[in-house]
């Protein structure tokens, strides 16, 4: 069912928690399923410098925010803005049809944190 990277980012969540003022934060949530990611992140000069996640909801959505904070470190603004859900799935060797809403949940939050940047919070 789920691939054995998957697992391990769910057991071995890397960067979980959130990071101490001053960072950006953001949150989004998936209404027909109810999963929740909120994001702190370290900007400096349009670059991601460190991150941190908590993710409410299934397996999946807490391994994707994982694969998240993982890959955001010492990316750019623009590499975030094209975040596709796909990239996240592949992170996490890909992830079962009903389990899909996960990468879509990460992607969406690498998009909030460019807008929340973008607006200078």
């Amino acid at each position: 069912m789920f691939s054995a990277r998957l697992l391990d980012h769910f057991q071995n969540p890397r960067n979980a928690g959130e990071l101490d003022a001053p960072c950006t934060t953001v949150e989004v949530a998936n209404p027909a399923c109810g999963d929740s990611l909120r994001l702190t992140a370290r900007l400096r000069d349009g670059w991601v410098v460190e991150a941190r996640y908590k993710a409410r909801g299934c397996t999946a959505s807490i391994a994707a925010g994982s694969a998240l904070a993982e890959w955001l470190p010492g990316k750019s603004m623009a590499e975030l803005r094209s975040l596709m859900a796909a990239s996240i799935e592949a992170a996490l060797d890909g992830l079962p049809v009903e389990s899909k809403h996960a990468a879509a949940l990460a992607a969406d939050a690498a998009r909030a944190l460019v807008r929340s940047a973008d607006r200078g919070s």
